[in-house]
């Protein structure tokens, strides 16, 4: 059977990840977290001392960016691929409110996404991968067979993320967390160089009300669908 390119984009906490991963793991493709790689720059970046809340030195982080090299290592006890940075496993460091707050204002520095959509499209040259982002389908993948579009409200998304972070243990509160995915989107879809918006040949999926189960069905059928025309 021939092999697509399965971009997904859309706002965040819209668990674009996960069903990507899902996807990934039914179709035997290769998965890449496009923000994984934004959020590993974020967090090299704070661990630099180039970034905080009360600053941002971006021709720093510019003249350091060959610095950084970022790689994915499929962890088979996961199911899935981890971020590395400099050969150091931050899979779990990224994932904290702290560089939530912050990798929307390093994913506006032009120099930063020229970087990362160069390695982004290495990925897909052979097909048979599913990416998900922000700019997957109007940016990395314009040619996409398959782009998504994933969607839900600001408060369904804010309670998802509060979970999380609360089942792995972090103090956090719903307001912040809320806060945060507001500020994020305004960010994400304003920035200049490449906003988040919906590709003209997306199909979106509003999950606000979906379960994981009917959501990966939805989808599931949505991809069998156009592999019976490529």
């Amino acid at each position: 059977m021939n092999k697509i390119t399965i971009a997904i984009d859309g706002f965040s906490s819209t668990g674009k990840s996960t069903i990507a991963k899902q996807l990934a793991k039914k179709l035997k493709y290769v998965y890449v977290d496009s923000g994984a790689m934004y959020r590993a720059v974020t967090y090299f970046a704070m661990e630099n001392n180039i970034i905080s809340h009360t600053f941002f030195y971006k021709d720093e982080l510019i003249k350091r960016l060959d610095d950084i090299i970022l790689t994915f290592k499929y962890n088979t006890s996961l199911g899935f691929a981890e971020i590395y940075l400099n050969n150091v496993n931050i899979e779990k460091e990224i994932r904290t409110l702290g560089v939530s707050k912050l990798v929307s204002k390093v994913a506006e520095v032009s120099e930063v996404r020229k970087k990362l959509v160069e390695q982004q499209k290495k990925f897909g040259e052979n097909k048979g991968v599913v990416m998900d982002g922000r700019d997957i389908g109007t940016v990395v993948f314009p040619n996409a067979e398959l782009k998504l579009f994933m969607n839900a409200s600001a408060s369904k998304r804010a309670k998802r993320r509060f979970d999380e972070l609360i089942k792995r243990g972090d103090q956090v509160t719903f307001e912040e967390i809320l806060k945060n995915v507001e500020y994020r989107d305004h960010i994400d879809s304003t920035r200049e160089d490449s906003p988040l918006m919906k590709a003209d040949d997306a199909i979106e999926i509003d999950n606000s009300d979906l379960t994981l189960e009917e959501q990966f069905d939805k989808i599931y059928t949505i991809v069998q669908e156009k592999l019976k025309t490529v």
